[in-house]
């Protein structure tokens, strides 16, 4: 559910990215990098037509340089593009094959053709010794990919994991409903973090549990960080001001700190009143999803485009209710994780399938969840929240302006922490029993909303604000 990727979309930009990482491996591993004479790559439907605002020309590129998006150099990725824009070539899978490459003509964005599994839809058309052969994918959201395993026999589909995970489905507390999670923690008393901790043991060692989860909030807090030091315009022609800069400022009164240690106790000791607390909230999801639109290093949380609400209410969990311990963070992320799970399985957590909806509303009810969990809440008031938070943002269209994950992808990022806020206190001071609305029957409703709702809201710049803004994009 949290995968470490770069910005802007994880639909857009990284699953693409990891489409073409994974067609160059399995090139490499059929016959050889070497044998490649020719690529030719198609985006179809949302990737189209939000290709280059959401930077998926640049992250296919990037796949086929072989680069890692959890690794790579963020600040060289401009300069890569550009180099292969002008020489017209470009070096494959970190070997030393080169073929001819030019972007118009190599890099096809069809707006007006999809293909029928999803709408996020790409396919390299790859020339072996004189051969054209076909490697299709489907970017599902979340970073998360598919692969049709033969692309003349629509139908057949395969997960393509992530290389080295080892992929078990026989957990021991395997889950799909909230009733299914429900049941194994009344049976065993566990809280919704335990039961997520102890799957993840059928597959990684704990240490390596503990040290990914780390790794997942060292991100999130780094992004955070660095959004909040950096000021400037964002790229992509809309001329979006960063803001996060200037409300930092404001929060810190301009004092000085050396690192994010001392950034954060400054920002706890700042205040504690509720303006105060909103504002700090706003600021540290602005932040993230500022880096995010910069084409920084993010968290899916699920997705990028929503990748602020949980580390700005985690951080708020940190600072302003003293949860803020290793386990404590640890739990968080996994209890945020169990319900990014339920929404995957019982719906989408693609714009491009569902709107918004499952993006903010996704990571607002994940947050909701875990925040209610540190805060002393029992299993069904957890995923009580979850439920508060999703049914305010059902129908919640997805309306990039310019294709840009900027307007109103940013803002609302800080609205959905606010919400998951809001929610995990109506739930701490409720009782779900009497609850006529439960979190299965939202999920359900919010799937249903998004077969119902119009093409031109999924993610395609087609409707909503979109249309309402006149404005002339700048290369990205």
């Amino acid at each position: 559910m949290f995968k470490i990727g770069v910005g802007p979309s994880s639909s857009h930009t990284l699953g693409p990215w990891k489409a073409a990482l994974h067609c160059m491996q399995q090139i490499q591993d059929e016959m050889g990098i070497v044998h490649i004479e020719k690529i030719q790559i198609k985006l179809y439907g949302s990737l189209a037509k939000t290709g280059k605002g959401h930077g998926t020309d640049m992250a296919v590129l990037m796949g086929l340089l072989g680069e890692d998006p959890i690794k790579t150099d963020t600040s060289l990725i401009i300069d890569k593009i550009d180099a292969i824009k002008k020489n017209a070539v470009i070096s494959l899978y970190n070997t030393e094959h080169k073929i001819a490459f030019n972007y118009e003509s190599n890099l096809l964005f069809l707006k007006d053709q999809s293909l029928p599994h999803h709408p996020n839809a790409l396919q390299f058309i790859v020339t072996l010794n004189g051969v054209d052969k076909i490697y299709t994918y489907y970017s599902i959201g979340g970073g998360f990919i598919e692969e049709d395993a033969n692309a003349s026999d629509a139908g057949v589909k395969v997960i393509a994991s992530d290389a080295g995970v080892k992929v078990i489905t026989d957990v021991p507390f395997d889950f799909y409903t909230t009733d299914e999670l429900l049941h194994w923690c009344m049976k065993t008393g566990m809280s919704i973090s335990d039961i997520v901790f102890e799957n993840e043991k059928s597959i990684l060692e704990e240490a390596k549990i503990n040290r990914q989860l780390d790794a997942i909030w060292d991100t999130m807090l780094n992004c955070m960080y660095k959004g909040c030091l950096t000021e400037g315009i964002l790229p992509g022609g809309l001329f979006v001001r960063r803001r996060a800069f200037e409300l930092n400022k404001q929060l810190t009164k301009e004092a000085a700190f050396k690192d994010v240690t001392e950034w954060m106790r400054l920002v706890k000791n700042g205040g504690q009143d509720f303006s105060y607390i909103l504002d700090c909230v706003s600021c540290f999801a602005l932040a993230v999803n500022e880096e995010n639109a910069n084409f920084g290093r993010v968290v899916t949380a699920p997705t990028n485009g929503a990748a602020g609400v949980v580390p700005a209410v985690l951080m708020y969990a940190q600072l302003f209710c003293n949860k803020n311990t290793e386990i404590d963070i640890r739990k968080f992320l996994m209890t945020a994780s169990a319900v990014g799970i339920l929404f995957k399985s019982g719906a989408t957590i693609s714009a491009a399938m569902g709107g918004c909806q499952a993006e903010i509303g996704v990571s607002s009810a994940m947050a909701a969840a875990a925040l209610t969990e540190l805060l002393g809440g029992n299993q069904k008031q957890c995923l009580m929240a979850a439920e508060i938070a999703m049914e305010h943002h059902l129908g919640l269209t997805c309306d990039p302006v310019g294709g840009l994950v900027q307007i109103p992808c940013i803002e609302r990022n800080s609205m959905g922490a606010i919400k998951a806020i809001t929610a995990a206190q109506l739930a701490l001071q409720s009782k779900p029993d009497f609850a006529v609305v439960s979190l299965d029957k939202v999920i359900k409703t919010m799937w249903n909303t998004a077969l119902d709702m119009s093409v031109k809201y999924k993610e395609t710049a087609d409707g909503g604000l979109a249309i309402q803004i006149p404005i002339a994009l700048a290369e990205c």
